[in-house]
């Protein structure tokens, strides 16, 4: 037993001992706030620092988690770029809960200008709707039970068998129907061009197999080519060629058309899409070094951990009857519709192709037309911002100018640009698009929350990123689940709106069903705007 003295000595040298390990930690840290105010007063990059080390280190850290404060505590709900917090939170619910409902009223700005769906005085019931009555998705989906403020929500994973809210085969759209194989499709909805290199595996596996469970829809793969992870889920495929030729060029970067051939027999490939350009940059594909590991090299055929620039455009063709050609080889070998991607930059951007297929009988099975809003992994602020129109501008301009030479009916356009509710997709549909694209909606159900790094390999969520530790945060067979319940209440989302509008399928919807109220409270009918279009491409 230890005498109370000796406790007491034993207590003072446990006290010394702390006064002496604080005195070094103190110590330490002077030295260590001297040499950082030594190291930035005489350092050259940064003007602040030399002036006012403290406070410039202070600006430095606010600067830093700006992004963040902003997201979570400074913008309202409304203001976010390039989703609002509410279109954010749309989109999880939708997919995370199966649950599109909202309460007490809208957030929207209704003294703002924007397009509205017309409704009808006698809106169609539900027994009078023409889909797919008999076609299930076997799904999971949560059940919020308690969501404390302090303490973890309360959660219960639940098994879900639903409608599938497919098309009525007699409204089933048809995509080459003169083609060798005609690609058909009973949802109005699929995935937009996104390539494994800019997304991660475990993004594209959940896509891949969210998607192919979901039924009715198809998959873009990208420029990147096609890799194993899309063909997961057994999806339908539209294999995207840009100007690089990922996944079907040789060793010397010319087009492998024995290889083109043995991608249109794998069974999950439908079609085949030549990308000229996307919305976000109307130039050739980047990924940087940093996601080019071996697999992606091999699948593309370059050099591994070295940055990838596609050619602006492709250098097989230079105009349009020389593209008409390619498109016209490519249907033969594969037996396949063709597509193309644009980016409409004016009235007459699509002038010389419609004239062109009027006079030759030539030309694509669909086009998909991609708004200047639209996405990327990886651009430049110049063409972000400044190069394109948006798809609510450039839609009008294909449809009429297609119509003007009387083509419109040979091709189905496919549109994209931020389509990720019903409504949305709806005035997109009445403005004549026969499909719509979405990627970025997607890329939130697998787990993306906008941190903005998608051209950094750094995406902290799992998503835009090859590094395998980072995609350790993406758990397949739980978003896979995320990726098909988004899907499905958009596409029962359409029907209602559809419904709301008289109509018994969402494939009915044209311009006069939509109205524009401009700010100053003026109605006037998507029709109207639509002539006013046709009338200036017409005259040229």
């Amino acid at each position: 037993m230890l005498e109370e003295a000796d406790v007491m000595k034993l207590a003072d040298i446990l006290i010394i001992i702390g006064f002496i390990v604080i005195a070094l930690l103190l110590i330490g840290l002077i030295i260590f706030l001297i040499y950082l105010l030594l190291f930035d007063r005489n350092q050259k990059s940064h003007s602040i620092l030399r002036n006012y080390p403290a406070l410039g280190r202070i600006r430095y850290f606010f600067e830093k988690i700006g992004p963040e404060m902003r997201q979570y505590w400074f913008n309202s709900d409304t203001e976010g770029k390039p989703f609002s917090r509410d279109d954010y939170e749309h989109i999880v619910k939708s997919a995370k809960y199966k649950r599109d409902v909202v309460g007490f009223g809208s957030k929207r700005d209704f003294d703002e200008e924007g397009f509205y769906v017309k409704n009808d005085m006698f809106p169609k019931l539900t027994e009078e709707i023409k889909m797919d009555e008999d076609t299930k998705v076997l799904t999971k989906r949560y059940i919020l039970m308690k969501d404390p403020l302090f303490s973890q929500r309360e959660e219960k994973w639940e098994d879900e068998e639903t409608s599938a809210y497919l098309l009525h085969d007699d409204d089933a759209v048809v995509i080459g129907p003169n083609t060798k194989y005609p690609f058909v499709l009973k949802g109005l909805i699929g995935m937009s061009a996104m390539s494994y290199g800019a997304l991660g595996k475990h993004a594209i596996t959940a896509l891949s197999k969210g998607l192919g469970l979901a039924k009715g829809t198809w998959m873009n793969t990208g420029e990147g080519g096609l890799s194993p992870y899309h063909l997961e889920g057994g999806v339908d495929i539209i294999m995207q060629i840009g100007p690089g030729l990922f996944g079907i060029r040789d060793k010397n970067g010319e087009v492998d058309w024995d290889e083109l051939k043995r991608k249109s027999e794998i069974p999950e490939i439908k079609a085949f899409e030549l990308k000229l350009a996307q919305g976000a940059k109307t130039r050739g594909g980047h990924i940087d070094a940093e996601k080019v590991n071996p697999e992606i090299a091999e699948i593309r055929k370059v050099e591994p951990y070295k940055s990838v620039d596609s050619p602006n455009r492709f250098h097989q063709f230079s105009d349009v009857p020389t593209m008409c050609e390619f498109i016209e080889k490519i249907r033969e070998v594969t037996g396949m519709p063709v597509g193309m991607k644009i980016v409409i930059g004016g009235n007459d951007s699509v002038e010389e192709l419609a004239k062109y297929m009027k006079e030759t009988g030539k030309g694509p099975d669909f086009i998909t037309v991609d708004g200047g809003e639209g996405g990327t992994g990886a651009s430049y602020q110049e063409l972000i911002d400044s190069v394109g129109l948006p798809i609510k501008s450039a839609l009008p301009i294909l449809v009429s100018t297609l119509q003007k030479y009387g083509v419109r009916d040979r091709v189905k356009i496919i549109a994209s640009g931020k389509l990720f509710t019903p409504d949305r997709i709806a005035i997109a549909l009445a403005m004549g698009a026969d499909l719509v694209n979405i990627a970025r909606g997607f890329m939130i159900t697998v787990g993306c929350i906008q941190t903005l790094k998608c051209q950094s390999n750094a995406c902290p969520v799992g998503v835009a990123t090859t590094d395998p530790d980072l995609q350790k945060a993406l758990v397949i067979d739980e978003k896979k689940f995320r990726v098909v319940n988004f899907l499905v209440t958009l596409r029962k989302g359409l029907f209602r709106i559809s419904a709301a509008a008289g109509l018994d399928s969402p494939v009915h919807f044209k311009p006069k069903h939509i109205m524009y109220k401009d700010d100053k409270g003026i109605v006037t009918s998507l029709e109207s705007i639509l002539k006013d279009v046709q009338d200036r491409i017409d005259v040229g």
